[in-house]
């Protein structure tokens, strides 16, 4: 599971193979959820106030996470992306 920012306890992910539409997966003490990287649309349940520093990072992020995507389908490692701050 390639890393690619961790913050306040929150780590976000990208995997190599994984299935369409481009989406990143967040873990946060014991939720999950998947986020698509071009709507915003959210899969899962996250505390309300972790969810929404999620939501402010990809906001912030989205086309670092776009480019993310892109290195994964082409077998490259995804570049780390800074945390919120």
């Amino acid at each position: 599971m390639p890393i690619i920012s961790r913050f306040l306890g929150i780590i976000i992910a990208m995997y190599w193979d994984d299935h369409s539409p481009p989406h990143f997966h967040a873990k946060y003490s014991g939720y999950e959820i998947t986020v698509e990287v071009l709507t915003g649309i959210v899969a899962g349940k996250f505390p309300k106030r972790a969810l929404h520093h999620i939501l402010e990072w990809y906001e912030l992020h989205k086309d670092e996470l776009i480019d993310n995507w892109t290195r994964c389908k082409n077998n490259e490692e995804p570049n780390q992306i800074d945390p919120l701050e």
